[in-house]
């Protein structure tokens, strides 16, 4: 019998899935989006993904890997420049973890890597797979009886390009929670779940540093000018920290542009800091134009900018990073004892959220779809063992995530220069331990992320086990000290 599946949001996790599974043979596959086309740019969404080996196992798969690279700026290329308030510059590699295990990360923009997905469904998979783009999910029901008396999933949804009373009506076998940090997929379970005080579909949240930090982007011209005569662009390809000219707490800020390949693309540069600082006060773009320009002194505001995007800045509410955080429950049967029954799976943003310190979001959600794939080929399609393998295989890397959004670099965004340096001391005393006695030491859990070949949990653990030796000596010494004074 021919299953059906619907994934819940079009992002990264939602096109993958539906490709993946139209590769493994599903040819009934409903992408519903929010947004009005894969390429839509949101200038204070206009993310760019590095997109590392763990991602790439998924493009691997999907056959995009080479689409990838030509697309994207591949990290062992990109330089980093510092450009301080005087104009001074210092240009240097952008670091790279090396090892065979590491594979050749590439930069793009959130909008390029959509449109690479969505043109592979547009080109290949038309037959199997539609994306309705513009549509909002607003209701899921479980209370639809097939034919032969088993249960489907019913969602409705809104297509905001139809009448006021044209909602769209679905019945499904697989529903896909595909739709991020306030997934109404997950929401819905949880009000489903009447495992008495389990509650498996509500987040775990842990603190983080840069939990709740603000930030904004600007878009910037295509290669824009890096000083006041104009005779300096900024290379695509290199990454740069612009520093602010202000050293007060209310005042500094710093503007970050990351990579590209396409020289013609407008540039974004982020700020990021603490939600109470001054350029969150500003109310109009004439306020915010005469900040930027006293605060970036070596920049030629007034040809980097219009009075169209400051006015847009102003207006602009921004965002905040979430803080670390998980769903136990990754999956939902209608019935447990039933082999055709219907079947709910979360990924993605839906499971694991935090902020972009370690910068797993995509290749965290990209992984959940190799997890996914796994599941159901071990399982030969039937969701009744498919969807409980993929919670098995998934739940602690997904824990783990969280964990590790809390150490990998939370203090980069320069919240507080002690705490800062304070991290690097550790990463620097880990990184040599491990060198001297690899046996015992394993290295700081930010350089491990990138190893693809080892798991979330695993990296978690062997960080933890660290944590502890180095407690251990710093214990013993501590004793070894106080005797040796107590018998002085």
């Amino acid at each position: 019998m021919e299953k059906t599946a619907i994934a819940i949001g079009g992002g990264p996790a939602g096109l993958a899935t539906a490709l993946m599974l139209a590769k493994s043979g599903w040819n009934n596959i409903t992408v519903l989006e929010k947004r009005p086309s894969a390429d839509f740019y949101e200038p204070d969404k206009s993310f760019l993904y590095l997109i590392d080996g763990r991602g790439q196992k998924c493009t691997d798969f999907l056959g995009l890997s080479d689409r990838l690279a030509e697309l994207g700026v591949a990290n062992t290329d990109v330089n980093f420049t510092v450009i301080q308030a005087d104009g001074s510059q210092n240009t240097s590699k952008m670091p790279v973890p090396g090892s065979r295990d590491r594979k050749t990360a590439y930069w793009l923009p959130r909008s390029t890597f959509m449109q690479l997905l969505y043109q592979e469904i547009e080109q290949n998979w038309r037959h199997c797979i539609t994306v309705l783009f513009d549509t909002v999910c607003l209701e899921i029901d479980r209370a639809i009886a097939d034919s032969d008396g088993s249960e489907k999933l019913k969602v409705i949804a809104k297509n905001n390009n139809e009448g006021d009373d044209q909602n769209l009506t679905f019945e499904t076998d697989l529903l896909l929670g595909c739709d991020g940090i306030t997934s109404i997929v997950r929401k819905t379970l949880s009000k489903w779940d009447d495992s008495a005080g389990s509650k498996r579909f509500e987040m775990r949240h842990f603190p983080s540093p840069s939990s709740g930090l603000k930030y904004k982007v600007l878009t910037l011209p295509p290669q824009p000018p890096l000083n006041r005569d104009g005779s300096e662009r900024a290379i695509p390809s290199t990454a740069y920290a612009i520093r602010g000219a202000f050293r007060d707490r209310d005042r500094a800020v710093s503007l970050g542009l990351l990579p590209r390949k396409n020289p013609d693309e407008p540039r974004t540069a982020n700020i990021i800091t603490y939600p109470d600082r001054d350029i969150w006060k500003l109310q109009d773009g004439k306020q915010v134009f005469d900040f930027l320009e006293t605060a970036f002194p070596q920049l030629p505001i007034d040809k980097i900018l219009s009075s169209e995007e400051v006015a847009r800045f102003a207006e602009s509410q921004g965002g905040q990073f979430p803080d670390p955080q998980y769903c136990p429950g990754l999956f939902f049967l209608l019935s447990e004892n039933d082999k055709n029954t219907a079947g709910v799976v979360l990924m993605g943003d839906a499971i694991h959220c935090f902020p972009p310190d370690i910068g797993q979001g995509v290749n965290a959600a990209l992984e959940d779809v190799c997890v996914l794939h796994q599941a159901i080929s071990e399982a030969e399609n039937d969701l009744s063992r498919a969807l409980p393998l993929y919670e098995s295989l998934r739940a602690n890397d997904t824990a783990a995530l969280a964990k590790l959004a809390q150490i990998g670099f939370p203090w980069q965004y320069n919240q507080n220069q002690f705490r800062k340096n304070l991290w690097r001391v550790n990463v620097i005393l880990r990184v040599l331990l491990n060198r001297l006695l690899p046996q015992i030491f394993d290295p700081p859990a930010i350089l491990m992320i990138s190893n693809y070949n080892l798991s979330y949990d695993e990296i978690w653990r062997k960080a933890q086990k660290t944590t502890a030796i180095l407690y251990l000596l710093i214990s013993g010494l501590a004793i070894a000290s106080w005797v040796s004074i107590w018998r002085f």
